[in-house]
């Protein structure tokens, strides 16, 4: 038996949102592709990605990327409305309730999650191996099925937190976790951030 394939699927927003926020560092996509090129020897990169409109510095980025020989698929990103709350207030001198409408801003959304789906299970085989990026518990069903197929797996996120009072923020879901540890050998988490030297972006 000769060694495995060994392919690389990106969720770009959910990767990049992990490091900056509870690792404290952003990534060099060239850097990142590179190391998965030449340590992991991975024959396949995909990269999937949301742009703002008009972000042509994002744009650049990307195309340059797909130079190299990675695949990126790119979707314009899209806002959408979170409901309002409803707080029902009293008045502490005449007892009255009063209703204050919160807004709760707005969402941001891509949607390449169905892209990574359809393209990891067309790769997905005996003798293939996948890293994963993303802490996103929406691809538990995926991994599951790919690792029926004989695929071994390497998630590569996070599963540091920021523990302060009121917040208790983690980027590595219960189901992801769950799934690691009933799956060891054929499952494995990689820490993302021991590989910050060799990945974060020069500031």
């Amino acid at each position: 038996m000769g060694s495995p394939k060994r392919y690389a699927f990106i969720d770009v927003q959910n990767t990049a949102s992990t490091t900056a926020k509870l690792l404290g560092f952003v990534i060099d996509w060239h850097k990142l592709y590179g190391y998965l090129s030449e340590k992991w020897k991975c024959e396949r990169v995909f990269f999937y990605t949301g742009i703002d409109e008009g972000d042509d510095v994002a744009v650049k980025e990307y195309e340059s990327l797909l130079k190299t020989g990675c695949i990126v698929k790119a979707k314009t990103v899209f806002a959408y409305k979170k409901p309002d709350k409803k707080l029902s207030v009293k008045c502490i001198e005449c007892g009255k309730e009063n209703i204050e409408i919160v807004d709760m801003g707005y969402n941001r959304k891509s949607n390449c999650d169905v892209d990574l789906t359809v393209d990891a299970m067309e790769e997905a085989g005996i003798d293939k191996e996948f890293l994963i990026f993303t802490g996103d518990g929406d691809f538990e069903y995926l991994i599951r099925k790919v690792v029926e197929k004989g695929t071994k797996v390497y998630i590569v996120a996070s599963d540091a937190g920021i523990k302060k009072p009121g917040i208790n923020t983690k980027r590595f879901s219960t189901k992801l976790k769950k799934l690691v540890k009933e799956n060891r050998g054929k499952i494995n988490l990689i820490d993302i951030d021991t590989w910050k030297m060799r990945i974060k972006k020069d500031l």
